[in-house]
């Protein structure tokens, strides 16, 4: 019988982690960002032990709000809502998909509001997303796709606590240090994390101005990308039994259904 259990787990992994997966991943996400995101999720042990436990801690209280049945929502706050908030945000979003959290949603804010700079469209059309301009003006709103299966994101400057972004029982991240100087407490937040980033602005208008931005959306990649493998990890274990990653890449692909179904026959085995 024991044998017979492990068949049917080894006939599942391999069902969900053959090649045919890897082409539903690049298909769910928009062509142009398939290779930028597959590196990007192949790349998670770069990011810093320094940031790990402090990731490690968001990603908890992620997956404790989608444990509970509520959704989880997070609003990066910078104090322009125009680089590094909207960056996180899209990646976020991005992350959360690619391993099926979907009761994930991600947002931005400032203390005051301009413009999404064009430096980070630039930045992120580099990356790989779709991006249109819907509306002109001074502070344009633009709709960044990740996927065509899920609506856009649409980015544009306004202050955290606007009509577009939750009130109550949000996650706050603060992406820097001026704005979390001068919103030492965030009303409505559950939760509130400094993740601060070098500003990219430093290096507008000079010669490093490009490599300082993909550097910049790179490592934040990266880093909502760990937030989210890291909540997937924790509701997974509500499950039974934990698969490798390698074992498993196919949550990779933006669904979490298959792998919960392994580890409830895993945990079955005496």
């Amino acid at each position: 019988m024991k044998v017979m259990i492990l068949m049917v787990v080894g006939a599942l992994c391999c069902a969900g982690c053959t090649n045919s997966t890897s082409s539903l991943s690049q298909a769910d996400l928009v062509e142009p960002l398939v290779p930028f995101v597959s590196q990007t999720a192949d790349e998670l042990h770069k990011v810093p032990p320094a940031r790990r436990a402090l990731l490690a801690d968001i990603a908890t209280a992620t997956a404790a709000r989608l444990k509970s049945g509520k959704d989880a929502n997070l609003t990066f706050i910078c104090t322009h809502n125009s680089r590094r908030s909207h960056m996180s945000q899209i990646w976020a979003q991005t992350a959360a998909y690619y391993y099926g959290l979907d009761r994930v949603h991600a947002f931005s804010g400032g203390t005051e509001a301009t413009a999404c700079n064009c430096r980070t469209v630039a930045a992120m059309r580099r990356a790989g997303f779709s991006i249109v301009k819907s509306v002109e003006g001074s502070n344009p709103v633009y709709l960044v796709q990740y996927s065509d299966a899920r609506p856009p994101v649409r980015a544009y400057s306004k202050l955290y606590n606007t009509d577009a972004n939750p009130k109550e029982g949000f996650i706050a991240l603060m992406t820097c240090s001026q704005a979390d100087r001068k919103c030492p407490v965030v009303e409505g937040a559950i939760a509130r994390y400094a993740i601060h980033y070098v500003d990219p602005k430093l290096c507008d208008d000079t010669p490093d101005e490009v490599s300082a931005y993909n550097a910049r959306c790179r490592e934040i990649a990266r880093e909502m990308f760990y937030i989210m493998a890291e909540a997937r990890k924790r509701l997974n274990r509500t499950w039974g039994p934990q698969m490798t990653d390698s074992e498993c890449s196919h949550s990779r692909a933006g669904n979490g259904n298959a792998r919960p179904v392994v580890s409830l026959v895993c945990a079955y085995l005496p």
